[in-house]
């Protein structure tokens, strides 16, 4: 799996990825999240407005069963990890 992060410094937000997940076929925002020291991906998602005026939301990318996901997901943070290793966190404060 080909993956490439680029740094976002907005809140909760480290990084969002771009995956390929077969040859020419990418996946975009794919979302690099750090709450509370914790890292977690977050998918993409469709959302709507139903006409009961409720926010519905729809997973753009399923997987046949929850440990597929699981070992999926696990393979994006480590890949996540690697890049942060070789990319420092840049912070810049202005006085």
């Amino acid at each position: 799996m080909n993956i490439k992060f680029r740094d976002v410094s907005a809140g909760i937000v480290e990084a969002r990825a771009v995956i390929e997940i077969v040859p020419k076929v990418y996946l975009h925002e794919v979302t690099i999240l750090n709450r509370e020291g914790k890292i977690s991906i977050e998918l993409p998602q469709k959302s709507f407005k139903g006409k009961d005026g409720r926010m519905h939301y729809l997973n753009i990318l399923t997987f046949e069963n929850e440990d597929q996901q699981t070992l999926w997901l696990l393979e994006v943070k480590t890949a996540y990890y690697e890049w942060r290793k070789n990319n420092k966190k840049v912070l810049i404060y202005e006085g």
